[in-house]
């Protein structure tokens, strides 16, 4: 199994060329089962998730002609609506098939999801949203079984009791194909979601209210999308708070190429309250380092609010900073288990429900440490890129479902990281 080993400590400079967002593509990449015809993805990130999710296209019956950054799909070929347990299980994301399977071939099964550990992410919301537009819904061991009815799904109204981004993926994409018009109250607003109702508009279908949390949809009836252009994956926000992050807590200049600046506001914003300042272009953002790195609050909360995702790599910069930090986690149950990790690394944190407490300490000491899921693991390496001596982050797997090239360009700007086999 690979760990990664980090020697901290080190100053940092220099440029990161940001990767395609792996929650849009993973959206999009489903979206293509809309569609009878090849489609063309650009600017995809070359990590597991989106390997996984092509995959489960193949299986399904599609061909795909992938590389590091692109892929041709055609859904043309696909001859099974059932979503293995096998390959569902590796992640939760394969729970999007569910929408447009449904709406194209009024009929699916897909396996109950698995993925990372930080929380139960019940579907109930995804299955209450192709019920709403006409299907009925079993669960037949371990299975949703899904039926449209016989001329195909009906445009209705769909609200959400909570803000959903995999319950409103599902829902755009099940409301694509349907007859008549979908309206979704209370949709999310996370840029995966706008890139992704772009899409349906591109591929024929009509989405209006886009970037809002009320979104109308007109249904094709039953024809098939077509996408003629290339869809181009946006920048990762997640990936470049992560790289700002790394910056911060190294006191490193790092300029971040290829961004979409107004995905990671949030995130800007907290690192100038801890005293770090930027230049800001249009497609690239430099942070400077603070002098000395204040307190953060933080609370969780769905787009535009600060993401749960960028929680964990905050938490790791405050274990430097000069007073006490509160973090507040909104959103998902068992996401402080890098916090005991961070605490062998010296870091001072204390957990009471769903607030974490980090108190300051003068320095964090390299440790063997492991991580848990995708966005801990990244703590662990910025907290490691920050301690004294040498670090081994066990467990990169999670990290290597999400990051494209970590420490490739990590390497790039100076610092001292090594992939090895234990």
């Amino acid at each position: 199994m690979d760990y990664l080993e980090i020697e901290g400590g080190h100053k940092l400079n220099g440029s990161v060329t940001i990767s395609g967002a792996k929650n849009s593509a993973l959206a999009i990449i489903a979206a293509t089962i809309l569609s009878n015809k090849k489609v063309k993805l650009t600017n995809l990130p070359n990590v597991v998730d989106i390997r996984t999710m092509l995959k489960l296209l193949e299986m399904l019956g599609a061909k795909v002609e992938h590389n590091d950054t692109e892929a041709i799909i055609d859904c043309s070929t696909i001859n099974s609506t059932k979503a293995v347990y096998e390959i569902v299980a590796q992640m939760r994301a394969s729970i999007l098939v569910l929408g447009p399977l449904l709406s194209r071939f009024k009929e699916c099964s897909v396996s109950l999801p698995g993925g990372c550990a930080i929380g139960q992410r019940p579907i109930d919301l995804h299955i209450k949203a192709v019920e709403a537009l006409g299907a009925e819904v079993t669960l037949k061991e371990g299975y949703v079984v899904a039926k449209a009815p016989e001329d195909g799904l009906v445009g209705n109204k769909i609200i959400f009791d909570k803000i959903t981004v995999g319950g409103t993926e599902n829902a755009l994409m099940a409301a694509a194909m349907a007859n008549g018009v979908t309206e979704i109250v209370n949709a999310a607003k996370e840029p995966e979601i706008t890139q992704l109702a772009q899409m349906i508009n591109l591929g024929g279908a009509k989405v209006e209210g886009i970037g809002t949390g009320n979104l109308k949809i007109y249904g094709t009836g039953g024809v098939a999308l077509n996408f003629n252009e290339p869809i181009e994956t946006i920048p990762d926000r997640i990936e470049a708070g992560t790289y700002l992050c790394v910056g911060a807590a190294t006191y490193s200049t790092l300029t971040l190429d290829k961004v979409n600046v107004e995905h990671i506001q949030t995130t800007i914003n907290k690192l100038e309250e801890m005293g770090c300042e930027f230049d800001i272009d249009k497609n690239s953002v430099t942070i400077k380092p603070a002098k000395k790195l204040k307190k953060v609050n933080i609370i969780t909360s769905e787009y535009p609010g600060f993401p749960t995702d960028m929680q964990a790599q905050f938490m790791a910069v405050a274990t430097i900073a000069d007073e006490e930090s509160l973090i507040e986690e909104r959103l998902f149950e068992n996401r402080f288990m890098h916090v005991s990790e961070l605490n062998r690394l010296g870091a001072d944190i204390w957990l009471k429900g769903n607030v974490a407490a980090i108190r300051p300490v003068k320095e964090l000491n390299g440790a063997t440490v492991m991580a848990t899921d995708l966005r801990a693991s990244s703590a662990l390496v910025i907290a490691a890129l920050s301690a004294n001596g040498v670090t081994k982050v066990k467990r990169i797997y999670h990290l290597d479902r999400g990051y494209d090239k970590l420490e490739e360009k990590l390497s790039k700007i100076g610092a001292k990281i090594v992939r090895k086999k234990e």
